[in-house]
């Protein structure tokens, strides 16, 4: 309990002190054609907006060190539009041979240690018999069903809240602290309360897996949500008022566009740490006994804990092709979709 306080006021101190001075100083950043009617407010940042002594430091250090690092930042990558002189002696700079062969050195070095390090995990995998290879596809699919089911319920009350909290500055100001600080609070730590809860139910360990899952990464799309809301321009909003789209018209023609490159953001971030999730929701060890599911989680913790590395590294291997099967064939294009269709270029 006082390490749980200490975290959330710790929370808090960085929300006070830094979020909110940062966000609102961001606001100046949105591509809108008109002013917001309630913008982001922080007595924080307009403190530090009267300071002689930042005003000061500005001037005589930031300024001069903005300076530096444009040109440093402008001789390693020149804009389109440089001058010809400085696209020349960058050509012209090029590494000595001595410096050349360093770094063929090294990357020699480092593939020699990549195929030695093959081959030791070829050694290990062919250990694994078919059986058990057959074991873990059906655990991989166990797992990526938990994943499918807690993504699914995030989605379904994070996209109206944080929708509802993003394009409401007042209540943006109102919760966003409080989320922040309920999200800070490690799944973990309310594990063992869901146990005594939901181990006697239908489905026990498996239903409190999916629940962990969802207290882990429900909060990655949250957030996204909520930044996709406040980053719609006023305008646009302006444009559903003056045209009377509401309801569904509204959240089919705004909403659910402008918010899209968001949602697919924090899905693909709440899946991977689902799955990450699995390793400790599907194998707990509680109240002197242990409690596993099926799943490709609890296979690589038991497989961990009785010290087998073939069958550990199998799947670790198999979560990782899967993932990025999963990365390939859906979340890729979900990105590729949301780059053409539903940006604001």
């Amino acid at each position: 309990m006082l390490g749980l306080t200490t975290l959330i006021l710790l929370i808090i101190l960085l929300d006070v002190l830094f979020w909110r001075p940062l966000v609102a100083w961001a606001d100046k950043f949105k591509v809108e054609l008109s002013s917001g009617v309630d913008t982001p407010h922080s007595p924080v940042l307009d403190a530090l907006r009267r300071s002689a002594l930042i005003a000061a430091l500005s001037r005589r250090v930031f300024a001069p060190f903005g300076v530096i690092l444009a040109r440093l930042l402008d001789r390693l990558q020149p804009l389109p539009g440089a001058p010809a002189k400085a696209r020349a002696e960058q050509h012209s700079s090029r590494l000595p041979s001595m410096r050349q062969a360093g770094s063929w050195l090294l990357l020699l070095l480092f593939g020699a240690l990549v195929l030695l390090g093959l081959w030791f995990m070829l050694r290990l995998v062919v250990q694994v018999p078919v059986v058990t290879w057959g074991t873990l596809l059906v655990a991989a699919l166990a797992t990526w069903l938990r994943t499918l089911v807690a993504l699914l319920i995030g989605v379904a009350w994070t996209v109206p809240v944080g929708v509802a909290i993003g394009l409401s500055p007042r209540w943006s100001r109102r919760l966003q602290p409080v989320v922040q600080v309920i999200a800070s609070i490690p799944a973990t730590a309310l594990f063992p309360v869901l146990l005594l809860a939901l181990v006697g139910l239908p489905g026990g360990l498996s239903l409190a897996a999916v629940l962990l899952m969802l207290l882990g990464t429900q909060w990655y799309i949250l957030f996204n949500v909520i930044a996709g809301a406040m980053a719609i321009p006023s305008d646009l909003r302006e444009a559903t008022t003056v045209y009377h789209a509401t309801g569904w018209r509204r959240w089919r023609t705004l909403i659910l566009p402008a918010i899209f490159p968001y949602l697919v953001t924090g899905m693909i971030t709440a899946s991977g740490g689902a799955w990450n999730a699995s390793i400790v929701s599907e194998y707990v060890q509680f109240n002197n006994h242990t409690l596993t599911t099926p799943g490709l989680g609890a296979s690589i913790a038991v497989a961990a804990a009785m010290g087998d590395y073939p069958t550990l590294l199998a799947a670790t291997l198999l979560m990782a092709a899967v993932v990025v099967i999963i990365n390939r064939s859906v979340w890729r294009r979900l990105y590729a979709l949301a780059e053409h269709r539903y940006t604001l270029a």
